[in-house]
């Protein structure tokens, strides 16, 4: 049977990492319920429960090893996911057969495990997250003095540097990993509290001793890595929970998002292209076309996560009492597939920001066609202070050549020639050189070039030496 008869995630085929993929694998999500089952049983036989070594040995000893055909065999007839599980362990555990899953219920491993390949995931997407500032330090860096064309509304408007707008992709960056942060460090486990959040049944298993059943948790949470367990339940952890991690990818999606935008904005200018390779093709029917699609493709994941937001928002709202089964099926789907996609996106957004090509030349011509407006006040300023001129004269005589120029650019094509036009009127006795000065690009950039230094040793340096470890990531684009 051919995988090309069936339907395929793309998020798998074409997007996602491996690294990524394997974490919600059902390799890694089935053998982590089995971690947990081991140390449910660690746990209870080191507060005094009828378990021998000998049985939780031969738990560890299969570990990895599971039957797929016999738990599909089993769910097929109990039409439950875990109990076929519980089942398939058994049988190649024989002698720990009667005491998996030992007072516990199906979020014992189901929201434990979430938890768990949450907080996996979310180190993965920190790691990438931690390239892509590094890639646009590299970039601001590069290009801080590099004088363009800054736009509000997406008309021109005063000039920047290149470096400096780099600064405003980072800092949305950074504003996400310290998001990030905050929600990796308050991840904490469900724990074992049973059916209805209770505790009865460990309560029962224990003889009525809450201090044991209350140290039950703080081992089970020590053995799978964490420092503590939500003190509070129903029969699962708070669906709020998905949501708050959801916003920590639907945040990087809207920065990313952001920054694919400007790209694309950029490249339309051809002030900017993103990476492009030797045999790429651009379009099938136009072959000189160079279109942007690693950011087209960051634009349209990075939609699909914001939109996922939804699925956990409706989810955490919708939970009825103790507990209520409708949260699954959006579940298995929602939480995977939005951090396979942010994970997809983020290699898209190393890989545009390490390989972005400017072109200077295309950049000062864009400002050169503005300049001599922005300029104009400059000039202005001068002939009053340094040539005696009247400054209302002065002003007059700039706004009918304004006009002028402007007719000239709007209605027949040609280049903005204010400069030309107020070299030729006496009223300004410039020479060239005073001029030149006067509409030199990097005097209109005000703070850009300071602000871009100041912003990487401040901000981002010190993001990337604290996370030094994390460099390295290979961010290839699949198709």
């Amino acid at each position: 049977m051919s995988k090309h008869e069936f339907y395929e995630n793309p998020l798998c085929g074409r997007y996602a990492g491996e690294e990524m993929q394997r974490l919600f694998s059902d390799d890694f999500k089935f053998s982590t319920w089995r971690r947990l089952w081991i140390a449910l049983a660690e746990s209870e036989k080191e507060l005094g429960l009828d378990i021998t070594q000998a049985q939780i040995d031969q738990m560890k000893a299969h570990v990895d090893d599971i039957d797929y055909a016999s738990a599909a065999r089993h769910e097929h007839e109990v039409r439950h996911d875990v109990m076929a599980h519980v089942l398939t362990f058994g049988e190649c555990c024989p002698d720990a057969k009667p005491i998996i899953h030992l007072g516990a219920t199906s979020c014992y491993v189901g929201d434990n495990t979430d938890i768990i390949r949450m907080r996996e995931a979310l180190i993965l997407v920190r790691r990438k997250l931690i390239n892509a500032i590094a890639a646009l330090r590299g970039f601001a860096g590069e290009y801080k003095s590099v004088p363009t064309l800054a736009y509000t509304h997406f008309q021109a408007a005063q000039p920047t540097t290149v470096g400096k707008r780099a600064t405003l992709w980072a800092y949305d960056l950074v504003n996400d990993l310290e998001q990030l942060d905050h929600q990796l460090g308050r991840l904490e486990l469900l724990g074992c509290k049973g059916t209805t959040g209770t505790g009865a049944s460990f309560l029962e298993l224990f003889d009525g001793d809450e201090a044991k059943v209350t140290e039950l948790e703080k081992l089970i949470a020590a053995k799978m890595g964490f420092d503590r367990c939500a003190p509070v339940s129903g029969q699962t952890y708070s669906r709020k929970t998905d949501f708050y991690v959801l916003q920590v990818l639907s945040g990087i999606a809207q920065s990313a998002s952001k920054f694919s935008s400007d790209v694309r904005l950029l490249s339309h200018l051809k002030e900017v292209d993103e990476p492009f390779e030797s045999k790429q093709i651009g379009s099938s029917a136009m072959a000189y076309k160079r279109n942007p699609m690693r950011s087209e493709r960051i634009a349209s994941l990075s939609r699909f996560v914001m939109s996922d937001l939804q699925n956990a928002a409706f989810t955490a709202s919708s939970q009825w009492l103790e507990r209520t089964l409708d949260d699954s099926a959006n579940r298995r789907l929602s939480i995977p597939e939005a951090f396979l996609a942010v994970d997809g996106i983020l290699n898209l957004y190393i890989n545009v920001a390490s390989g972005m090509k400017i072109y200077p030349a295309v950049c000062k011509k864009h400002l050169d066609e503005e300049l001599p407006f922005m300029a104009s006040e400059n000039i202005l300023m001068y002939c009053v202070k340094h040539k005696g001129g009247d400054r209302q004269e002065l002003h007059e005589r700039i706004r009918v050549h304004s006009v002028a120029a402007a007719q000239q650019v709007k209605l027949y094509g040609e280049k903005n020639d204010l400069l030309e036009r107020i070299m030729a009127d006496p009223a300004f006795p410039l020479s060239e050189e005073e001029l030149a000065q006067l509409c030199d690009a990097r005097s209109f950039t005000g703070m850009a070039e300071h602000q871009t230094e100041k912003f990487i040793k401040e901000y981002l340096d010190p993001v990337i030496d604290a996370n030094r470890n994390e460099l390295g990531v290979e961010a290839s684009v699949n198709v």
